[in-house]
């Protein structure tokens, strides 16, 4: 596949799922994960997420941090790294603002507590599996039957 090809099924899996875990280090270097939903994905790629400032991953957050996004769906899974920083714009906050942001921040885009995550993806890895778990499962025990290998469906590393 080539580039464009790569950032599009990775766009695609994530505009299908939006939900997703988001893992930082704190600061004792120990992974932690909370669960956040994509606001926005960017043709080139970068991911918006809204936050709180009391939030966890917002204090872990700093000048360009690494963090991992893990999506899963029915058939699929899907794992993104890159750099992730925090920003403050009451612009960019209005440009993205929805009917679920407002469900948490009742104040609007110019909520106090509310800030901008944006992550830019630096590669990704995705798993895809025609039929899901229950058909990973008989393509497991039909490769210990037969003896050949096991086909389970598509996995693939790209950088972004």
């Amino acid at each position: 596949m080539s580039l464009n090809e790569d950032i599009h099924k990775v766009t695609e899996m994530i505009e299908h799922h939006r939900i997703c875990m988001l893992t930082t280090l704190d600061t004792d270097e120990a992974l932690q994960s909370w669960p956040m939903t994509v606001v926005k994905v960017e043709d080139d790629g970068q991911l918006w997420f809204f936050s709180s400032t009391s939030a966890g991953p917002v204090a872990e957050i700093g000048a360009e941090s690494q963090v991992n996004l893990s999506f899963t769906g029915k058939n699929d899974w899907l794992s993104v790294h890159g750099a992730a920083v925090v920003i403050t714009s009451e612009p960019k906050a209005r440009e993205m603002w929805n009917e679920t942001a407002a469900a948490f921040y009742p104040d609007g885009p110019e909520s106090k507590d509310l800030v901008l995550i944006r992550v830019r993806p630096e590669g990704a890895q995705y798993w895809e599996t025609p039929g899901g778990a229950i058909s990973t499962v008989f393509q497991w025990a039909k490769a210990r039957i037969t003896g050949e290998d096991i086909d389970a469906g598509e996995s693939r590393t790209v950088n972004l």
